[in-house]
């Protein structure tokens, strides 16, 4: 019951952002953002990362900034609930092996997911 609240309360908070501009919500599961960008008339969700798991990414990379996700739809299937979702993490202050000072890192992901948590049936 605990889950469903608090994806009710995200989502109306992802629904106000999108009505007065950009919001980025706090997730520690990014499959909420996910189901945010499905439902979405635009097909877009930002979030930033937070929990046990952006902890051990920041603290690998030494990074400077949080964990920004931002969830595109690209292509949405006949199938009602499944999209074809872009996906870009991005962190500021990241430290790599053998870089001359940190930088931004960005990763896309491209990711057919339904509501469900599974994929389409079909692509088209």
């Amino acid at each position: 019951m605990k889950s469903i609240l608090a994806l009710v309360a995200i989502v109306s908070h992802l629904a106000a952002g999108a009505q007065g501009g950009s919001t980025r919500v706090p997730v520690d599961d990014v499959r909420i953002l996910l189901i945010s960008a499905i439902d979405s008339p635009t097909g877009q969700a930002q979030g930033v990362l937070t929990g046990q798991m952006a902890n051990l990414i920041t603290d690998r990379f030494k990074a400077a900034g949080p964990i920004l996700i931002d969830v595109t739809t690209e292509r949405r299937y006949r199938q009602p609930g499944c999209s074809r979702l872009k996906l870009t993490f991005s962190q500021d202050g990241v430290n790599l092996p053998g870089a001359s000072g940190p930088e931004r890192k960005t990763v896309d992901i491209g990711l057919n997911y339904c509501r469900d948590g599974t994929p389409p049936k079909s692509l088209s």
